[in-house]
């Protein structure tokens, strides 16, 4: 098979699970160069499980999957790994450009790499600080910029390694419904001006529809991914949660699910282990 054939990843009757107990099974899913996918599903559905999948840190319980033509290593510069609701103490002092730069050379846990060069490190920060258009507050400490500045900050870090595939958990849960809408248009014009393919985990999916190529569903032990408007819909959701579902949409485009709450509860699915 040919690289520009070659899916970014592709799973195979891909199951995730602990202890034996999967999750979920039988995934089969491509996602494709330079695509923008929303992952979306209830908590403890397996969201997490498939991160964890894809991060190397958890072997699938059954099938396969591929990330750029290989099997999933832990600490793979190729991912930028942006984690789930990270918090930062008013007292933290570090720089938000030091702290950028601790993703360098596709580390993506803390450390610097060591043996680094000083010269290339500055300049691989300064392009992430610019992409995310966070250079004029980048030398203040961290902890005292606000929820949206540190989001930002936090996407350079995943970027200053020059990934080719962007994993996003949950980017958008701690911002207002103004730095929702920024933050997914920072995201969506950097992939489109760098090439990469973004997986983007979320409750809401108003805030991504103009913007994403597929949706992803991970609930009542299913995989299911789609172009929006034939997953996003009644019958289709009430497939895949096995429960009556209704899919209403206003005016301006936004979707409305009813229903959901009703649904049976999931298998319970272990947090992801960033270790």
């Amino acid at each position: 098979m040919t690289a520009a054939a070659r899916a970014d990843i592709h799973a195979r009757g891909l199951a995730g699970g602990y202890g034996g107990r999967p999750v979920w099974s039988g995934a089969n899913f491509r996602i494709e160069p330079g695509s923008f996918v929303a992952l979306l599903g209830p908590n403890g559905a397996g969201k997490s499980t498939l991160v964890r999948l894809l991060l190397g840190l958890l072997p699938p319980a059954a099938g396969e999957v591929e990330i750029l033509g290989a099997p999933p290593q832990r600490g793979n510069p190729a991912i930028g790994y942006l984690p789930q609701s990270r918090h930062f103490d008013p007292e933290v002092s570090i720089r938000g450009r030091d702290y950028v730069g601790l993703g360098f050379d596709g580390h993506r846990w803390g450390l610097p790499q060591p043996g680094a060069h000083r010269r290339r490190a500055a300049g691989a920060v300064a392009e992430a600080l610019k992409a995310v258009d966070a250079e004029t507050y980048a030398d203040r400490p961290i902890g005292r910029l606000s929820g949206g500045e540190q989001q930002r900050l936090l996407l350079a870090q995943a970027l200053v390694g020059s990934p080719r595939i962007l994993l996003l958990d949950e980017p958008l849960s701690n911002l207002d419904v103004r730095n929702q809408g920024a933050m997914t248009i920072l995201v969506a014009d950097i992939a489109r001006r760098r090439g990469l393919t973004v997986l983007l985990i979320a409750h809401d999916v108003n805030p991504l529809l103009p913007y994403i190529d597929q949706v992803m569903f991970v609930a009542q032990g299913k995989v299911t991914i789609g172009q929006p408007d034939d997953v996003i819909n009644s019958e289709a959701l009430s497939r895949i949660f096995d429960a009556p579902i209704e899919v209403l949409r206003d005016s301006r485009g936004r979707v409305f699910v009813v229903g959901l709450e009703e649904q049976v509860s999931h298998p319970h699915e272990h947090p992801p282990d960033t270790e």
